[in-house]
């Protein structure tokens, strides 16, 4: 599976930016889909998430300003960032949960997309 982010950017607070990311490959199904962040010297974090129903889940740091959704049809998951605060400053990671033949249920990670809002 090879996912590829995209979206990314330099914004002034307030303002919003989405991530889009893809996933290709062989693969069966995809589970979760999910964007990460890291900002230099922590650890990486969950953003938000959704599964293949469509259940989601937000840190609590982003609920009411981010939004995640997913297209099973184009394996693909959009997330969109409003009201965004120089503390979203980070690299995002796109990462899924997914099955193929080679190698069974694995998670897999794109390459990361720099955040940088400005105040």
């Amino acid at each position: 599976v090879q996912l590829q982010a995209s979206g990314g950017g330099l914004v002034q607070a307030g303002e919003s930016l989405r991530l889009s990311c893809r996933a290709s490959g062989s693969f069966a199904r995809i589970e979760g889909m999910d964007w990460y962040r890291q900002v230099q010297g922590k650890e990486r974090e969950l953003v938000a998430g959704i599964g293949s129903g469509g259940r989601t889940n937000y840190a609590d740091a982003v609920k009411g300003r981010f939004t995640i959704s997913r297209d099973n049809t184009n394996n693909s998951c959009e997330l969109l960032m409003s009201s965004l605060k120089p503390e979203d400053t980070a690299v995002y990671y796109c990462h899924v949960f997914a099955f193929a033949a080679a190698t069974r249920w694995k998670h897999f990670w794109g390459q990361g997309t720099q955040v940088t809002v400005s105040s």
